[in-house]
């Protein structure tokens, strides 16, 4: 019999699983999805992990009773969790794009500096909770901080054309716009890259046809233009017949990534990576009929609990003195419930001085040091879920437990520093990267060396560390 291998599955693809798995947790989507119901968007924003920054009585008195009015029905109309779902990621953790200011929605003339409603990420040096802010931007009196990096709407990531990534009433167009009735990537037909672009051409006023860039891969574009032989056609998107020069070229219009790239969603339904039900409610609505999903091989793997961790085959039992003992929580903390406590406490002590000590024990300091659930509670950690991570903390070690010297402890610690440096960001008291200081002014790349302060070298080496690089 001839032998079968799998297809290895994408690195791309098994970054946006956990992405899903964690990013946006269902406590998120049901309190975010609560507030909005009742109209409070801006308790929708706090629990979706989003800041306001902009100030709704200020636009009005600047722009008119008309533009605050637009502004607030689109406020209402934001569901700040599918917008999370949908933010631009870096790979290879899936962390949000850092140092983004992406544009949700225009208010004024086509192709003209008019104001906008954005959505901003802090720079990877303070993403730690993975935070965004809301604000209105305008060129003549840009409401950014000084200290952002790019406090400029971003040509290339903008949702301004694709209302149904944040709008909770427009979510059901995502089907047809994501192209859930086409073939898988990359056979993906020319005509719905060229509904997009002539949306694009419209909407910077340069009317239905003419040339523009869309990215094809890392570091790679192509310059394509929309033809048509009159308005009665359908337009077709070719490239360019003659090579323009570079300088006109950088200024052409650019397909926004949400139409040049497939959605991470159908990939994963169409690769049984994910069931729809774990998607976000109103993308799985969206997306459920008109998908055809190969099924999952297995269910989702548990959470690891203790039973690898105490090297038995029962959750809560490990074999020491020759018998079978039981772990347990007792009165919030995680206890070898089969020994007396002045037994425990003669053990402990043992252990304390560098004896091998019980295995009820060794199994319970291993848990506490680094236990097998140290990945998912350092993947709730990096999408921002402090509650989500403490939760599985808990379950382990019980609400009552002190956290040993660990990699457990030191992940939490991490992220309490992390937040910090965020908090510090948003109040404007960094105005830079607090290695620029040290190693040369804004701009210059740290080196890792012993000239670098130790808190900086230990957040470079980080595992957790975030990565700039896009998914590919």
């Amino acid at each position: 019999m001839a032998s079968h291998f799998a297809e290895p599955v994408p690195a791309r693809l098994l970054m946006w699983q956990r992405v899903r798995e964690y990013a946006v947790p269902p406590s998120m989507i049901e309190n975010a999805t609560a507030r909005r119901a009742v109209g409070d968007w801006a308790g929708a924003c706090a629990a979706a992990r989003i800041d306001v920054d902009l100030d709704l009585r200020a636009v009005r008195h600047r722009h008119g009773t008309d533009l605050a009015s637009r502004l607030r029905a689109d406020l209402r109309r934001l569901s700040p969790d599918l917008l999370r779902w949908h933010m631009p990621r870096t790979a290879p953790d899936g962390r949000l794009r850092p140092g983004l200011t992406l544009c949700l929605a225009r208010y004024g003339a086509p192709g003209r500096a008019t104001p906008r409603l954005v959505v901003r990420t802090p720079p990877a040096w303070a993403d730690a909770g993975q935070r965004m802010s809301l604000a209105l931007w305008e060129e003549s009196r840009d409401g950014a901080p000084a200290h952002h990096p790019h406090p400029h709407p971003d040509r290339r990531f903008r949702l301004d054309l694709h209302r149904h990534l944040w709008d909770g009433t427009r979510s059901a167009e995502l089907a047809g716009r994501c192209g859930a009735g086409w073939d898988p990537w990359p056979s993906r037909p020319p005509q719905q890259w060229a509904a997009e672009a002539e949306l694009l051409l419209r909407a910077d006023g340069l009317g239905p046809r003419g040339p523009l860039t869309v990215r094809l891969g890392a570091g790679g574009r192509g310059v394509f233009e929309l033809v048509a032989p009159d308005d009665s056609h359908a337009p077709v998107l070719r490239p360019v017949r003659e090579a323009l020069p570079a300088q006109a070229v950088a200024a052409l219009p650019v397909l926004p990534e949400a139409a040049a790239r497939p959605l991470p969603d159908l990939e994963l339904l169409r690769a049984g990576l994910v069931r729809a039900e774990r998607l976000h409610p109103l993308v799985a609505a969206a997306l459920s009929a008109p998908v055809p999903v190969r099924p999952p091989a297995g269910g989702p793997a548990p959470e690891p609990g203790l039973d690898a961790s105490a090297g038995g085959t029962d959750p809560h039992r490990v074999e020491c003195l020759g018998e079978v003992h039981r772990i347990a929580l007792r009165d919030g903390v995680l206890t070898a419930v089969d020994h007396e406590p002045a037994q425990l406490a003669r053990e402990e002590l043992l252990m304390a001085l560098g004896g091998p000590g019980l295995p009820c024990l060794r199994a319970i300091d291993t848990v506490h040091l680094s236990p097998e659930a140290l990945p998912a509670v350092r993947e709730r950690l990096g999408h921002g879920d402090v509650t989500g991570a403490l939760a599985v903390v808990e379950g382990l070690l019980g609400p009552g437990a002190v956290l040993r010297e660990g990699a457990l402890r030191d992940a939490l610690e991490e992220a309490v520093e992390g937040r910090i440096d965020h908090g510090l960001f948003r109040a404007g008291l960094v105005p830079v990267h607090p290695a620029s200081l040290v190693t040369g002014g804004p701009g210059h790349r740290p080196r890792l060396d012993r000239r670098l302060p130790w808190d900086l070298r230990r957040k470079r080496g980080a595992r957790t560390r975030p990565r700039t690089g896009l998914p590919g």
